[in-house]
């Protein structure tokens, strides 16, 4: 048998790198000099270090302070817990924005995708579930199987900005379960078995179903999510835009002097501005803690402070708690409406210890006392317990007005068939005829055209029903 040249050598491939550059920043310095520390620890000192950090969020939007302070804490987090069994208890707090169009919630999701360390932004309409969560994918030399993370997997240890998080398919939102409460992601296609971590803060915004929140119909039809989804967001806030004279003047004034420094930041040329006016423009302009010191400090807090709920504390946490199940269902029995789509489940109380360890990680306190608790437990209530009574009724003549209303609405479509036309003067004489006054068949009317079930035409003087 022929064995070929006796000088024949193996030869082994091998890679020689002669340059590395690594495309994300998100671990390119992890290391913190002792200026940097003495900085941070000067800041967490502070007596209001968790009002400049909340003012320091997105400073272009003016107002929404409550939400400001609820994206403070989702980027610092609360501290992880590895049980004696081996499982974990996740630190990670998830917020979502549901409400009106045009109140800044996008911007908000952009704002955290620049300051969080470690971000990944995506919007729900253009989301699947493999592409949130994880990939097999088939090579097309060699036909092997092998994994590709998706967004939750690539931002492990950071932030998960979802937009559109209403549009999203409910199959898709149904894979992410797992990865919102357990933060993991397990996986069993094409014979590859495996279990990913996700171990990341989900930042959602969301919409109606109807585009615009409705007065008039419950927290079920304007919250048209599942309550397995609902259950696992720490703080849920339902965001209006109400018509108010002083607030728009407020808002319309800031949004002028943010475009007008935008223009002198470009060195576009201008005219002779008042005094007033650039002064407001520098002072919006001017956040306590700008972006980039903004997100060093929330790396060293992140890496540095692992905060625990003190026991002196938790007796009052609990106490919370129960008065909060328990006013949950007193106000559904004394309204007699359905049951809210956002629970008070076991998941709400984690979400306070969540929250008041946050608070203390901003203070670089070891513990959360019952300062923090208090902080969190008033957060807490302005945002998911407001949602939660977002479609109760707790006054009569409100419920009377409901009623009535819907009524009108009823006879409107017994009287009026789909692609049928009416005047509205018509309209009115004849609900008026049935006993309604005008005012309800006003605001009947003007329901149903922000519902698109009826359509003005002539200038306004003829109704169409559409459906």
């Amino acid at each position: 048998m022929d064995k070929g040249p006796s000088n024949m050598t193996l030869q082994m491939p091998y890679l020689r790198v002669v340059d590395l550059q690594e495309e994300s920043e998100a671990h390119a310095d992890d290391t913190f000099s002792n200026a940097e520390r003495a900085i941070f620890r000067d800041m967490s000192r502070d007596p209001d270090i968790i009002q400049k950090v909340a003012q320091s969020i997105a400073p272009k939007i003016k107002g929404q302070d409550d939400i400001k302070m609820a994206i403070a804490c989702l980027l610092f987090g609360g501290a992880r817990k590895i049980m004696p069994d081996g499982t974990a208890r996740r630190g990670d707090i998830n917020v979502l924005l549901l409400g009106d169009p045009s109140v800044g919630k996008s911007q908000f999701l952009k704002f955290v995708s620049k300051v969080a360390p470690i971000c990944v932004y995506t919007s729900g309409k253009g989301s699947s579930a493999a592409g949130l969560t994880a990939a097999v994918v088939q090579d097309a030399n060699t036909r092997e199987f092998y994994l590709e993370g998706g967004a939750m997997v690539l931002a492990d240890g950071g932030v998960v900005c979802i937009d559109e998080f209403d549009k999203m398919r409910p199959e898709d939102r149904v894979a992410i379960h797992e990865a919102m409460e357990q933060q993991t992601i397990s996986i069993a296609k094409a014979g590859i078995t495996t279990v990913l971590k996700s171990r990341t803060s989900v930042l959602a915004a969301a919409n109606p179903p109807s585009g615009r929140y409705d007065d008039l119909s419950s927290a079920s039809d304007n919250i048209d999510l599942q309550t397995t989804i609902l259950s696992r967001f720490d703080l849920i806030f339902i965001v209006r835009d109400v018509p108010d004279e002083q607030k728009d003047q407020d808002i319309a004034r800031h949004v002028l002097s943010v475009h007008s420094g935008a223009s002198r930041a470009k060195g576009v040329a201008r005219g002779p501005t008042t005094s007033a006016a650039s002064g407001d423009a520098a002072d919006d302009s001017d956040a306590p803690i700008d972006e980039k010191t903004l997100k060093r400090f929330i790396k060293f807090s992140r890496t540095h402070t692992f905060p625990r709920l003190a026991e002196a504390s938790a007796g009052k946490l609990v106490d919370k708690f129960v008065e909060m199940r328990d006013k949950a269902r007193q106000a559904r029995s004394a309204t007699d409406s359905e049951e809210s789509p956002i629970p008070m489940t076991v998941r709400q109380l984690e979400a306070l210890i969540r929250i008041s360890e946050s608070f203390a990680r901003m203070c670089a306190s070891a513990e959360a006392d019952d300062g923090h608790v208090a902080q969190a437990f008033d957060l807490f209530t302005k945002s998911t317990i407001n949602a939660m009574n977002a479609g109760l009724i707790s006054n009569t003549n409100d419920r009377l007005q409901v009623n009535a209303t819907q009524d009108v609405e009823a006879r409107i479509c017994e009287r009026l068939h789909i692609g049928g036309h009416v005047t509205y003067k018509r309209l009115l004489e004849d609900m008026q005829a049935l006993g309604y006054s005008g005012n309800q068949v006003g605001l009947a009317v003007k329901v149903m055209l922000s519902r698109n079930q009826l359509r003005r035409k002539a200038e306004g003087k003829m109704l169409e029903r559409v459906q």
